[in-house]
């Protein structure tokens, strides 16, 4: 028969099996403990992105994005009400300068033109009629003011005749006194005569002026419809390419209705957009760079737009390239605007290092050691950081993202 094992043996085995869990399990944590501090503390030099710091010249900068636009761009308006017939030129097609676009139905402009010209000659032809007219009432104005004088030259060699008898014994008073009086009279007549005379004459300049100004108001209606028939032909006036046309035969555009609108591809400008919140940072006339793909355009802020919509403002930039070949409508730019500048600076290439705080801690790369170093950040930009305290040019600096070992004062680079 088998015999019931002593319970000090059980009690011994049992001590046996904890003692030889426990011994594993500490293997086990000792390994994990030095494998951790393995990884904590050393870092392959493979996954760093290193860099020099040097001495340079760094801009501030904030971001926006842009789109390339031309420079120039004509609009083609419409100078009369009327109907488009044909049009000439499609959308995406090069134009050259004085090439037709559109073609405008003008027989109801043409007509007025030609009714407008009628009036004109008929109101010539009044006033010839009324210069006739006032020159005849003022020469009988003036004949009857002959007449009076010779009334007058009468009346006073009958009033000496008469003066001459009386003298001599044979004339009457009476006879003198009616001839002084007739004298006066006429003398009145004649004074209200050549007043009526005066006043024809103004009368006449005045009605005369008043006709020509009314031929030079018809006239420059004339030539305005005239310029306005020729506009019709409706023509480019500078070399471009067609961006957009009123397509739709047929359909009745108003004056002043846009037709057309053609761009200069010969040179071009930025349209940037940004937060309104940097809104008192933007003045014109500030630096700007814009980046297309990867290559980098100087240009200033010609233009800041007053209107600000759904919290984003809008700038134009002035390009000093603004010819560059690599420059095409409707392209997107990364736009940095400088704000601020330093010159003989100890600055760094921007990294995942750099997180946007004023001080932070860094890497220095001393050998197969990587020494944390606390630094102070000045300006930074899209290429540079500027550090201001705690590094000198020359050191190397490691620009990848070290956050998981910023605790460590030093790591080992493998």
């Amino acid at each position: 028969m088998d015999r019931p094992v002593a319970a000090n043996i059980r009690r011994g085995r049992v001590v046996k099996r904890v003692i030889w869990i426990i011994g594993i399990l500490m293997v086990l944590v000792t390994a994990i403990v030095i494998l951790r501090n393995s990884l904590k503390t050393s870092i392959s030099r493979d996954r760093l992105r290193l860099a020099v710091a040097e001495e340079g010249n760094i801009e501030s900068t904030l971001t926006a994005s842009g789109e390339i636009i031309p420079a120039f761009e004509q609009v083609l308006t419409c100078p009369i009400q009327a109907n488009i017939e044909e049009v000439l030129v499609n959308v995406g097609e090069e134009i050259q300068a004085g090439q037709a676009v559109l073609a405008l139905e003008k027989a109801a402009t043409l007509l007025a033109y030609d009714r407008k010209k009628d009036q004109m000659e008929l109101r010539k032809n009044n006033i010839r009629k009324l210069n006739i007219q006032l020159k005849q009432n003022l020469d009988d104005l003036i004949v009857q003011d002959s007449i009076k004088a010779i009334r007058i030259k009468s009346l006073k060699n009958e009033r000496d005749t008469e003066i001459q008898l009386i003298e001599m014994g044979g004339g009457v008073p009476s006879d003198l006194e009616k001839i002084k009086l007739d004298l006066q009279i006429a003398e009145l007549e004649k004074r209200q005569l050549e007043s009526k005379i005066e006043t024809e004459k103004a009368s006449i300049q005045a009605q005369l002026r008043e006709e020509e100004i009314q031929i030079d108001i018809e006239s420059h209606d004339l030539k305005d419809l005239e310029r306005k028939l020729q506009l019709a032909d409706i023509q480019a006036k500078r070399r471009g390419v067609l961006t957009w046309v009123n397509d739709k035969i047929g359909a009745s555009v108003n004056e002043g209705e846009v037709l057309a609108r053609i761009a200069d591809l010969e040179s071009f400008k930025v349209l940037g957009t940004c937060s309104d919140l940097y809104a008192d940072q933007l003045r014109t006339g500030m630096p700007v760079i814009v980046n297309v793909n990867d290559i980098r355009l100087n240009g200033l802020i010609s233009n800041i737009r007053p209107t600000i919509e759904n919290n984003i403002m809008t700038f134009e930039v002035q390009l000093k390239e603004d010819n560059h070949p690599s420059l095409r409508p409707n392209m997107k730019a990364e736009v940095f605007v400088v704000t601020a500048s330093k010159e003989n600076t100890v600055r760094v290439e921007n990294g995942p290092a750099f997180n946007g705080r004023p001080r932070q801690y860094i890497f220095i790369l001393n050998g197969e050691q990587a020494e944390r170093r606390e630094v102070e950040i000045g300006l930074t930009n899209f290429d540079y950081v500027e550090i201001t305290r705690n590094i000198q040019a020359g050191e190397t600096v490691i620009i990848s993202d070290l956050s998981d070992y910023e605790r460590l004062p030093n790591l080992k680079i493998k």
